[in-house]
């Protein structure tokens, strides 16, 4: 996931800082090594079990004064740590990796949740940061989605995901230059490539976090269109995930209707209209039918759009 959101060029300084942090715990001879991805393996002949428990313990303090003398990092570093013992001469190394091995997987389950959500976290705060991106702007498109979703009659789980969704959708900018997130003018053709890449972006990061891995395809895919035209794929019409359908249209609303950097908002009542004039093109038809549905009721204190904000489309 640091790959994706913030390049190679992090993900292997955060590789370099983690296994010099686990050396300087290292005070006898033993073997370690890089196995692969984010995984190290330590060989510790001759140590018993308990002195290995030290040990573990030794490396989560060393991580944890490591992360509080580096409290405004974009995340922190964190360790999910097994490890197994040959106790006798007739025990196969092979069944004490698989111990370990083991003994990891059940820490992983019981850390990463947490983990995967404060790093989850630091993507959007630094988004936030970087670009016109704002919090509210995915309040706004919850509030809405959650209508047009009712309208349509989804089900409890179908909600749940398209309120995750409409905060994380444009999670993949985290990877967007600066300059383009915050151009004032037009984007020139290769400045607008780059800018297409954002949901494949977004979906790479999603595929990195358990809890999020049932919204990866419809981050993916909000920026497809009804007729094919849309990116990055070229989907049509029901190919595009229903999720991301919904999406697509309180997106395209609340661009239209709040501030850009290289434009003001359009009124509301045309924004709508622009909304019809696209269904079947653009926009799912039964979607927009629901969503004006929804805005012929609408009273000034109804409007999700009333609220402040400014961000990219």
């Amino acid at each position: 996931m640091i790959n994706s959101a913030f390049g190679h060029e992090e993900g292997d300084r955060l590789i370099t800082v983690t296994a010099k942090l686990i050396q300087s715990c290292l005070k006898q001879d033993c073997t370690f090594a890089r196995m692969g991805g984010g995984e190290f393996m330590i060989l510790l002949p001759s140590m018993s079990s308990e002195a290995t428990h030290r040990l573990k313990i030794d490396i989560k303090h060393t991580i944890e004064s490591f992360n509080l003398a580096n409290h405004d990092s974009l995340y922190a570093v964190n360790l999910s740590i097994g490890h197994s013992t040959k106790e006798t001469e007739d025990q196969r190394m092979e069944d004490v990796l698989n111990r370990a091995e083991a003994y990891l997987q059940r820490r992983k389950l019981l850390n990463q949740n947490s983990t995967h959500s404060a790093i989850v976290s630091s993507v959007m705060a630094t988004l936030y940061a970087k670009s016109q991106e704002t919090e509210t702007h995915g309040l706004r498109l919850g509030q809405l989605c959650q209508r047009i979703g009712e309208d349509l009659g989804l089900d409890p789980k179908s909600m749940d995901d398209l309120q995750l969704l409409s905060k994380l959708h444009d999670i993949g900018k985290i990877g967007t230059d600066d300059r383009i997130l915050n151009k004032p003018a037009r984007l020139t053709p290769d400045e607008w490539e780059e800018m297409k890449q954002h949901p494949r972006i977004g979906y790479d990061i999603a595929m990195t976090i358990p809890h999020l891995e049932h919204i990866a395809e419809y981050i993916l895919h909000h920026h497809e269109r009804w007729d094919g035209r849309g990116y990055p794929v070229g989907l049509s019409g029901e190919d595009i995930p229903l999720l991301s359908r919904v999406l697509a249209v309180t997106d395209a609303y609340d661009a239209m209707t709040e501030s850009r950097i290289y434009r003001d908002p359009i009124p509301k009542h045309m924004a709508i209209e622009e909304i019809r004039r696209c269904s079947g093109t653009q926009f799912d038809p039964n979607v927009v039918d629901a969503f004006l549905r929804i805005t012929e009721t609408w009273d000034e204190g109804d409007d999700p759009g009333n609220e402040p904000g400014r961000f990219n489309f």
